[in-house]
Formats: structure tokens, C-alpha cells, sequence
């Protein structure tokens, strides 16, 4: 027999969704489950009612960002332009690194509660080779470039800790993207 979810339950596991999506934007996916039963002002014990694992909560709280990674992934391959695609992927991840703290950990590291994100990760490298690969054949980077050297540039970024992070970040993405770009 299945039960209908009660609306206060429906709005409870809303609610730590939201909650928990801007905890790991902000903090990374390190955050303690009882920190954002807190932020929610509910019982730990709610929380894992509706989420028994970090892994399970951090897999619903980041399921649209990283949709819209897929989307902005796809619509890169999609461009004419091998620069302005692989460019516009370096930036954007850049973005994301700004916005989102969490969604950086689920896709471009190793974090245990991202598992549910390894074939994203997968698939996001393997059309990033595919970009660079592109660039590289048109031209568009350094002959000696390859996909490592951008994952490098990637790392810089994902690890970029400045004081005035937008600004000294955007700075970070044009002297890298300089670094790799072709005569």
C-alpha cells in the first residue's frame, strides 16, 4: 500500500533541499547534515528521515546544476567555433566556481558525496577532450596544448582562493586562457 506524503513532509523536503543547495554553494558539500537541519530549523532527525545519506541530499540538492553543466556542455560542442567553445567552457566553469562551491566539488573532484555524479564527471571530460581536441586542430590553441594542460587550468581555477574573488578570478581566466590560446 503506498502512502500519500503529507503536505507539511512535502514542504519540510523542499525546504532542506533549498537550504542545503545554498549551504553547499557557499560552503562545499563538507557541511554537517545537523548544520543545515539547523538552517532549516528542523530536527537532524527530519533531515535524514528524507535524506539517510550526505550523498543522497547532495545528489537531489545539485540533480539541476548539474542538468544545466550538461546543457551548457552540450550547447559548447555544439558551437562553430572551436575557441569560443572550448573559451566559453573555461569561463563558464569559472562562473560556476563563483556561484557555486558544491557544484565544483561534485564535478571536478573527488568528494565521496558527489558518487552519484561520476558519470557526469565522466562524460564532461570526455567532451572536454573532445573540445580541446577541436581547438587544437583548428588551430585555436598552442599545437603543444592538450587536454591535461586545460584540466590544469581548470584546478587553478577550482582552487583559486582570492580576496576579491570576482575580479581576481576573471583575471585568472584571461591570463590562462592567453597561456593556451594560438598564434
Amino acid at each position: 500500500m503506498t502512502r500519500k506524503t503529507r503536505a507539511d513532509a512535502a514542504h519540510n523536503r523542499r525546504h532542506i533541499v533549498a537550504v542545503a543547495r545554498a549551504a553547499f554553494a557557499g560552503e562545499g558539500l563538507d557541511l554537517p547534515m545537523r548544520e543545515i537541519a539547523r538552517r532549516a530549523g528542523l530536527g537532524v532527525a527530519t533531515v535524514h528521515r528524507h535524506f539517510p545519506t550526505r550523498a543522497d541530499l547532495v545528489a537531489v540538492a545539485l540533480a539541476e546544476h548539474v542538468a544545466a553543466c550538461r546543457a551548457d556542455m552540450r550547447a559548447a560542442l555544439d558551437e562553430p567555433d572551436p575557441w569560443r567553445a572550448l573559451s566559453g567552457t573555461v569561463r563558464g566553469f569559472a562562473e560556476h566556481r563563483l556561484r557555486d562551491r558544491g557544484l565544483n566539488e561534485a564535478l571536478f573532484g573527488s568528494h565521496p558525496a558527489a558518487a552519484a555524479f561520476a558519470a557526469d564527471r565522466r562524460e564532461q571530460a570526455r567532451a572536454l577532450r573532445q573540445l580541446v581536441d577541436r581547438a587544437r586542430a583548428a588551430g585555436a590553441v598552442r599545437p603543444d596544448v592538450s587536454v591535461d594542460d586545460v584540466r590544469v587550468c581548470l584546478a587553478a581555477i577550482a582552487s583559486f582562493q582570492p580576496t576579491r574573488p570576482e575580479t581576481a578570478l576573471h583575471r585568472l581566466v584571461d591570463l590562462l586562457l592567453t597561456a593556451l590560446r594560438g598564434a
